[in-house]
């Protein structure tokens, strides 16, 4: 049998055809089969046996599958949280949201927070994380979402905990928001690939199409969330809007359309990456 070193090495070479992160992709599922960290895979497992089920894992990456799928989990903002192909895999870019909250809001943090389209909780969690005093609320269509949603604000009790609702609600129906209230602080990671784009085979063929896709130019959501902002946000709230890199331009309009003032916040490559979006003071 092959030690676990040995087994890496293969397992590496196997990848590399289909993933650009071949031997990370290999350390991540061999410390899931061992039920330890990359840390202590490599400091103290590599002489020992090759676990049984490692070529299983291997075998679900090498047909495409994310790893995060594979393992279950992924971390998002310093958080470890649960995914499943019910969510979209939060993506570092999305960082971007919250760090864009925490530089905005530093000196008044906000009270109420709500997340359109949660997924998997992450920007909500994260945001909890950074304001204490805030209660969060998280909105999703899909109840499988939302079920993973709340997991993982249980999983995090010092972030969110029980300052973190959910609550089903489709944002595509007439009087979605009738109930909800105003907020200070609004997030969202909407839908917004073109639906005829092409995709990594291990985006399409296992992330969930309606976290993704938004019509033939990828604005769909946006055109629906956008001008209902006015009337979710507090007097001095602010709404902060992942888009699209090429997308600026076009959703910045969205709102300027219903009298909001826009700000746009890059990503770490220097990509268009946030629009914040905040009632216009007179």
């Amino acid at each position: 049998m092959a030690d676990v070193a040995a087994a890496l090495r293969a397992a590496t070479e196997r990848l590399s055809a289909t993933s650009d992160t071949a031997r990370l992709d290999a350390e991540v599922l061999m410390a899931h089969a061992l039920d330890a960290t990359r840390s202590q895979l490599l400091l103290h497992h590599m002489r020992d046996p090759e676990p049984a089920d490692f070529a299983r894992l291997v075998a679900r990456r090498e047909a495409h599958e994310p790893v995060a799928y594979i393992v279950g989990s992924t971390d998002f903002y310093g958080l470890e949280l649960a995914v499943s192909p019910a969510v979209l895999i939060p993506r570092g870019d999305s960082e971007t949201v919250i760090e864009a909250a925490r530089t905005a809001l530093e000196g008044h943090p906000p009270q109420r927070i709500l997340d359109l389209g949660t997924g998997s909780g992450a920007l909500l969690i994260a945001a909890l994380s950074l304001f204490p005093e805030a209660e969060g609320l998280g909105i999703d269509r899909s109840g499988d979402a939302l079920a993973v949603a709340a997991a993982n604000a249980a999983r995090h009790p010092q972030a969110a905990g029980t300052r973190a609702a959910f609550r089903q609600v489709d944002w595509t129906q007439d009087n979605w928001r009738a109930d909800l209230g105003r907020f200070d602080l609004v997030l969202a990671n909407p839908p917004y690939v073109e639906d005829d784009a092409e995709l990594d085979t291990s985006v399409h063929a296992f992330e969930p199409a309606g976290a993704l896709f938004s019509g033939p130019d990828g604005l769909d959501d946006y055109r629906i969330l956008v001008p209902q902002l006015p009337e979710l946000l507090t007097p001095g709230g602010l709404a902060l809007v992942e888009i699209g890199y090429t997308q600026a331009e076009a959703v910045m309009a969205l709102g300027e359309a219903v009298n909001l003032s826009t700000r746009l916040y890059r990503d770490l490559a220097n990509r268009p990456r946030v629009v914040a979006f905040s009632h216009v003071v007179h």
